[in-house]
């Protein structure tokens, strides 16, 4: 659900509600235990309390009785449940309308982790510089922001961690994977390192970035068949991952673009053999009409690392990119679901 924290002023009812408010109290309302929603939110239990109550002064209610074993909802509160449910459909619905509504004059490009949009995004400004073009650095999970139009333009790497329909995916280029160990592994002073040597080994449980695990026990996935042991599992940043490597507590494969596991000379980089590569892509909304998205896509199929470029050969590159082509050719995912890596060609 979108939020606003502003206030939404009801002329008929002489109050202003805080929709902020009203989405913390329907998330206590599912959980009917302010613990377990503080967690979901991500705030501060005392926090939220607090919240809760600016909201129960605002309406002049009680919306919750509270016991040592949980929350349940007065009368009062299930009265309101329904209707706060509806407000935030209908606050959601009419963002969503408004940003489709907006002039076609402007674009915001999200991209995620490590991700550079740079080049793609000078070549725009240079060509439009009336247009307002915005760039927003999202994480690997908040692919989201495409369909819910914070952003027009999304780059990340496969696989989109939600379903592909009424989705363009045009694959830019492939990135091998890397495995990530620590500097007194076994595996460390190897040039490079094969699937079988992963076998019995910890994978850091990594699903919230496009780390091998997110695919890797998938039917027929690229570690199909080898006896992998499941490291442990934190919902936190890579950088959590990496640290847990850095411990010794399991290993983790990642895009050889990543570089944040390169700062670190307690960690080991090793190139992995036996794994289709991972692929970079951009995605925008299909059918979007807007021209500068068309024109993001164009400059954005000549983004091509450096290391690959010196390995395809010299090419001329100019102000628009026009001598560029993409590196590999659009894909486009209709109602068939998600898209996954291997999906093109």
């Amino acid at each position: 659900m979108t939020e606003l924290s502003s206030p939404v002023s009801s002329a008929a009812f002489g109050l202003d509600l805080d929709l902020r408010l009203v989405r913390y109290f329907v998330v206590v309302a599912e959980h009917l235990n302010f613990g377990r929603a503080a967690t979901a939110l991500r705030l501060a239990q005392p926090s939220l309390s607090r919240q809760i109550q600016r909201l129960e002064s605002q309406l002049g209610v009680r919306l919750f009785d509270r016991t040592p074993q949980g929350s349940s909802l007065t009368e009062a509160g299930r009265a309101f449940l329904p209707q706060a449910e509806a407000l935030l459909h209908s606050a959601s619905g009419a963002v969503l309308a408004a940003r489709a509504a907006a002039p076609p004059g402007a674009i915001t490009v999200g991209y995620v982790e490590d991700l550079v949009v740079t080049p793609a995004v000078r070549n725009l400004r240079r060509r439009h510089p009336e247009a307002q073009v915005r760039t927003r650095h999202l994480s690997w999970q908040d692919a989201h922001a495409l369909p819910e139009r914070r952003v027009d333009a999304l780059v990340t790497r496969l696989p989109l961690p939600l379903a592909a329909d009424r989705l363009d995916v045009t694959v830019l280029y492939e990135e091998p994977w890397t495995l990530v160990a620590p500097a007194s592994h076994r595996l460390a002073g190897k040039e490079r390192v094969t699937l079988g040597d992963l076998d019995h080994e910890e994978l850091v449980s990594c699903t919230s970035s496009a780390a091998i695990w997110s695919i890797a026990h998938s039917a027929g996935g690229p570690l199909d068949g080898l006896t992998m042991e499941s490291g442990p599992t934190v919902e936190d940043s890579l950088e959590d991952k990496i640290e847990l490597v850095a411990a010794g507590h399991g290993l983790l494969i990642l895009p050889a673009g990543d570089r944040r596991s390169t700062l670190r000379a307690d960690l080991a980089s090793i190139p992995v053999d036996g794994i289709d590569p991972c692929q970079v892509v951009v995605v925008t909304r299909a059918n979007d009409r807007n021209a500068l998205v068309s024109e993001f896509r164009r400059f954005a199929g000549a983004m091509v690392p450096a290391q690959q470029g010196s390995a395809r050969g010299s090419r001329r590159q100019d102000d628009d990119a026009t001598a560029w082509r993409p590196t590999i050719s659009a894909i486009h995912r209709g109602a068939n679901g998600g898209v996954q890596p291997g999906d093109a060609g």
